[in-house]
């Protein structure tokens, strides 16, 4: 399995795959989960924080297909849970496609380690394909 190195992790929000240099990019010293998401051949590299208010989160359009959503909850800087959602965008409303859950206890260090293994999620009446596959790094022990 592939695994990016550590230096390749930033507070920017969404980048184009390979491409680490993006705005605001800057230190982070909390947990940090980056995905990587293909739907068409076409890689968008994500990257996730811990929120205070899973309610306030909102899903990362995938090319008006699918809708991908993370919620990290790390309640005094101590990593409780990170949730991933996997929707098809879809009127009037979304269909959730995946939900998966990854609890306590998570490995603890610096260096990203594959969380989620590689997920195929398929949806659309033609069975469209979205892949995603997340790292976590950050962890305190």
């Amino acid at each position: 399995m592939h695994n990016p190195p550590a230096h390749r992790f930033s507070t920017a929000r969404s980048c184009v795959a390979g491409v680490f240099l993006c705005a605001a990019a800057v230190a982070h010293a909390g947990p940090l989960l980056r995905c990587e998401v293909t739907y068409a051949g076409a890689t968008q590299v994500i990257e996730f924080s811990p929120v205070t208010d899973a309610y306030e989160v909102k899903p990362v359009d995938i090319t008006g297909r699918f809708l991908f959503k993370v919620v990290i909850s790390a309640p005094r800087g101590k990593l409780d849970h990170v949730l991933i959602y996997t929707y098809l965008h879809q009127e009037p409303r979304p269909l959730l496609l995946q939900q998966a859950k990854y609890f306590r206890p998570f490995k603890a260090g610096t260096r990203p380690y594959l969380l989620t293994g590689e997920q195929h999620i398929y949806g659309d009446p033609i069975e469209r394909q979205l892949i995603y596959r997340c790292w976590l790094r950050g962890v305190k022990p």
